[in-house]
């Protein structure tokens, strides 16, 4: 019989009742411990879904990516040291990300990586799964990384692994939409070991709360590149 690292999943999600319970039957539950949903002030039925489907449920009354996923961090930091997991997984809870992929996602650090972004672009993502907003906004931000920093990312996908003593070394910090490219940069500027693999992407269920309003995607862009900039 394999045995496998200790796997946490943290899913970030705000009004996300239609799909949470679809995203956390479809994580393959022989490589995963516990996966934590972070309910952030969902107005909707998101928190007793994932509690349905076999989530643990944390509670984050304050809006924001960054915040939600921070909250997730610390549920983990709070339990004993021994219980903590070797790896952690992001993903979100929209059901646009396949969570059947997360072997491939963790291969390489099964292998000796250190953290592995799921990389939408050089997967296979739906037609129009993937915004012109996002695809603008990705190929500036990995084009800016590695010009800045040195390192070739292809994109800032939500789904991702990171050894746990890795991450909390990066001091996360983020509290909106400045988290994904805030650890990449804060990964490369430490010298982790990391990776990309191609992963699928499909339309996502519901409205997004960033690409699916002008107000959003600006605001959002605006974040990641003040994230980057303020890292040089």
């Amino acid at each position: 019989m394999t045995t496998y690292p200790i796997v946490d999943v943290i899913i970030p999600a705000y009004n996300e009742g239609l799909s949470i319970g679809k995203v956390i039957k479809a994580i393959p539950k022989d490589l995963v411990r516990d996966i934590i949903v972070c309910n952030n002030n969902s107005t909707d039925d998101t928190a007793s879904r994932a509690i349905e489907a076999g989530a643990i449920v944390v509670d984050q009354p304050i809006r924001g990516y960054g915040n939600a996923c921070l909250a997730g961090m610390k549920y983990i930091s709070d339990r004993p040291v021994s219980t903590h997991p070797e790896i952690v997984v992001f993903m979100d809870g929209d059901y646009s990300d396949y969570p059947e992929e997360m072997s491939i996602l963790l291969k390489p650090i099964f292998e000796g990586k250190d953290m592995v972004i799921g990389s939408r672009v050089l997967g296979n993502p739906e037609k129009v799964a993937l915004t012109i907003p996002q695809q603008f906004g990705n190929g500036l931000a990995t084009h800016l990384i590695k010009v800045l920093f040195g390192h070739a990312f292809t994109d800032l996908g939500p789904f991702r692994a990171i050894r746990w003593q890795k991450l909390l070394e990066l001091g996360m910090q983020d509290k909106t939409y400045g988290w994904t490219v805030e650890m990449q940069v804060k990964a490369v500027k430490k010298k982790l070991q990391c990776a990309e693999v191609p992963v699928s992407y499909r339309k996502r269920i519901g409205t997004s709360k960033v690409s699916g309003t002008v107000k959003g995607t600006i605001l959002a862009g605006y974040k990641i590149l003040w994230t980057i900039f303020k890292s040089i």
